[in-house]
């Protein structure tokens, strides 16, 4: 199997990065009714590699970017035990590397990261129906927390 290479984002890595902005709408968009349609975007990437409270991780193999992730530093509700979290996002591995523990490795380098900023807890979001990334977070040592609802009026 060829070396991966967990590394910070650089702005050179941009355009292949907003096409896995778009493999992970792709996958959401089964599970969210309430996504437009067409192109869209959610996140500000370019702002994201600078950002001194982001880090924006890939995974590199060969030389091409075969996943990503971030942690941003977040602030706690002032009720838990802990003053801030790292949240996690912009999860995504292109389809032929699935599976061979991309994800585990970006998440481990985003952990190191906030461990290094006194973060004592990660958290993400997954649509309730997505098993296979729930599967995948679960694995890494995620557990479930909480359901967020919806009922459209």
């Amino acid at each position: 199997m060829q070396e991966i290479i967990i590394r910070k984002a650089t702005a050179a890595d941009l355009p292949t990065l907003l096409e896995f902005e778009q493999g992970v709408i792709t996958a959401e968009r089964p599970f969210d009714p309430t996504l437009k349609e067409g192109i869209i975007h959610y996140y500000d990437i370019a702002a994201m590699i600078t950002a001194s409270h982001i880090e924006l991780l890939v995974a590199e193999a060969a030389g091409q970017l075969i996943g990503s992730g971030y942690a941003r530093i977040e602030d706690a509700k002032p009720y838990v035990k802990f003053a801030q979290y790292a949240y996690l996002g912009f999860m995504y591995v292109t389809p032929s590397w699935r599976g061979k523990g991309v994800n585990k490795l970006i998440i481990d380098g985003l952990k190191t990261w906030a461990q290094s900023r006194g973060i004592v807890e990660m958290r993400l979001e997954v649509y309730n129906g997505n098993e296979p990334a729930i599967k995948a977070y679960e694995k890494t040592g995620f557990s479930k927390h909480m359901l967020e609802m919806r009922l459209p009026i």
